[in-house]
């Protein structure tokens, strides 16, 4: 308990240190008023419209109203479309948790099984088939990814929708352009785990004891080597969750992803603070997360912790 208690006030600690760092980073990047102002208006309806969002305060006042806001679970308005951010990212949530979860889906299902048989047939044709595919979803950015997806299944074969949020087939090409990356990862990094322990003593005593391939694996080789696989997998799905930018903007995806873009090129401060203090929190969360699996797979974690 006492470590859990130690990483939530680091957690809150991280937070705080994002929230600063986003406020004062985008007050260095123009003032929004001069882009929500009509290009008629005077100096007047500036000051006027500059007051109404209190960004006629001083700096350090505004800082601290906006801590304030945090810690009382207001999150302000959007300054372009009026309305609660809370509101606005609640709307968009639900699409970015969908295709997050699509991806890392497909990241589980075809990742760590490529990287079990390239370990367990290494030299073989299996693992010349395989690695290339590795490398390649790991050379291939996700905005090359998903416009050659576009171009061949959408455009050519007309198999699939190339944008928008209409049902399951319109989460099958943004899905799998966010996943190929991850698929790769943790395909290379189950690999590299899994070839460290087919050197350890215990796995030539099994072959000699004449275990096959299959109960060595499930029942050895995955548990004692699943520790480094589990961190590959958390990183990733935090990854996914906040790191969708991309993606959603090559498939107007209407996601957070999406919303984060068109916030910072409407300077709406509120919003994009909101949403990257947001993206801050599932990292941490799912760091969090992934410390309580280590000790559920691993007691011997949980005891080096209760003795330090």
């Amino acid at each position: 308990m006492l470590y859990f208690g130690q990483r939530i006030v680091q957690a809150l600690v991280s937070l705080i240190g994002v929230a600063t760092i986003v406020f004062f980073i985008l007050r260095l990047t123009g003032d929004p008023v001069l882009l929500m102002a009509p290009q008629n208006a005077t100096a007047e309806d500036i000051e006027r419209l500059r007051e109404a969002l209190g960004l006629d305060q001083p700096l350090g006042v505004q800082y601290i109203d906006y801590l304030g806001q945090i810690f009382t679970g207001d999150l302000g308005r959007s300054y372009i479309q009026n309305l609660p951010v809370i509101d606005i990212i609640m709307e968009r949530l639900p699409y970015t948790i969908d295709l997050a979860v699509s991806a890392f889906i497909l990241t589980v299902v075809i990742g760590i099984p490529i990287g079990m048989l390239t370990a367990i047939y290494k030299g073989t044709w299996v693992e010349k088939v395989c690695m290339p595919i590795i490398l390649i979803g790991q050379s291939m950015p996700a905005f090359w990814t998903g416009i050659l997806l576009i171009m061949l299944v959408s455009v050519q074969l007309r198999w699939l929708p190339s944008s928008g949020a209409d049902g399951l087939q319109s989460l099958i090409l943004p899905a799998i352009t966010l996943a190929s990356l991850s698929i790769a990862t943790v395909a290379r990094m189950t690999r590299s785990s899994i070839l460290e322990q087919l050197g350890q003593d215990y796995v030539r005593t099994a072959r000699s004891k004449g275990v096959g391939t299959p109960r060595l694996l499930f029942r050895h080789l995955l548990r004692n080597s699943c520790i480094p696989i589990i961190t590959v997998l958390g990183l990733e799905f935090a990854n996914l969750l906040g790191g969708s930018v991309i993606t959603e903007t090559i498939f107007a995806w209407p996601g957070l992803g999406q919303l984060t873009i068109q916030s910072i090129q409407a300077r709406d401060f509120p919003l994009i603070q909101a949403v990257v203090l947001l993206g801050a929190a599932f990292y941490i969360v799912v760091n969090l997360i992934t410390d309580s699996i280590y000790a559920w797979v691993d007691p011997r974690i949980k005891l080096r912790r209760d003795a330090s």
